[in-house]
């Protein structure tokens, strides 16, 4: 049974996020811990932690995942760079870890134009000097295809992943920039590919978006469901694959100016996952 849900704001206190989560309809949801374009993470005062553990104990929005801000670039060839992104997931690490948060999604960054093998390697080691906790997993995302970026190969993704311990790791697949990179979810003999070069059991969310481009733009621009190139048909294709079932999903669709919208594309998506 799929659990599905938005990111969601945090203003105004951590724990303001599950009732905005509630009244969107969402059972999982997706959150910042700290300013996206900055580097420093907050502080939780007392108040905050504890009224965000009795909401979390409810049980009503579960699981929780945290992305990392924009800035962090594991993958970066430059030490000083390199060094900051490893301490602010670190520390987000540690700060889910207090609040009983099992997820951190993080981009791996650029190589800037160093060569991908040593993107690769870099990605690796920050990531495994930033696991500091058994109890909450890093999750890696797959990316879209932008010059100098790790990720939009599968097969980069799947070596990462190779490289952290075993306890800590987890993958994170967006459909928006699966498409962009090349990947036609829409096909089965794709994701079979998919599921072989990375395995969608070791997938436990989904970012469901649709893609603003066509197959292979390169360009991470998000699309409401349906609205996009994937379509409303593609995502029923996707999810009738069957491997694809049973994920968190966490959709970061752009604004739109119909009222409720938010619930209405909610409702699109329980429409595709009984058709598929």
């Amino acid at each position: 049974m799929e659990r599905f849900g938005y990111h969601v704001s945090v203003a105004g206190g951590i724990n303001l996020s599950f009732g905005r989560a509630t009244a969107l309809g969402c059972s999982a949801m997706q959150i910042f811990l700290s300013n996206p374009r900055g580097w420093e993470i907050r502080g939780i005062g007392t108040e905050e932690r504890e009224r965000f553990s009795i909401e979390l104990g409810k049980g009503k929005i579960h699981p929780i995942f945290v992305h990392m801000p924009y800035l962090p670039n594991v993958a970066s060839p430059k030490d000083g760079i390199r060094e900051k992104s490893v301490r602010a997931i670190k520390e987000t690490v540690e700060r889910c870890e207090e609040l009983g948060i099992g997820y951190v999604i993080t981009h791996l960054g650029s190589h800037l134009g160093e060569g991908k093998q040593i993107g690769i390697k870099n990605a690796i080691e920050s990531i495994n000097e930033a696991a500091v906790s058994k109890k909450v997993k890093i999750l890696i995302e797959n990316e879209a295809g932008q010059r100098n970026s790790i990720g939009s190969d599968l097969e980069d993704i799947a070596e990462i992943y190779s490289g952290i311990e075993s306890g800590v790791r987890g993958i994170c697949l967006d459909t928006c920039h699966l498409f962009a990179a090349g990947y036609d979810i829409r096909e089965e003999e794709i994701l079979d590919r998919i599921d072989h070069i990375v395995g969608f059991g070791n997938v436990p969310v989904l970012h469901l978006n649709d893609a603003k481009y066509g197959l292979g733009s390169g360009k991470d621009r998000h699309e409401n469901l349906g609205n996009g190139f994937i379509g409303r048909n593609g995502f029923e294709r996707f999810f009738g694959y069957g491997k694809t079932r049973g994920k968190s999903i966490i959709m970061e669709t752009p604004e739109m100016q119909a009222e409720n919208w938010e619930e209405k594309e909610i409702e699109l998506l329980k429409g595709i996952l009984s058709r598929a």
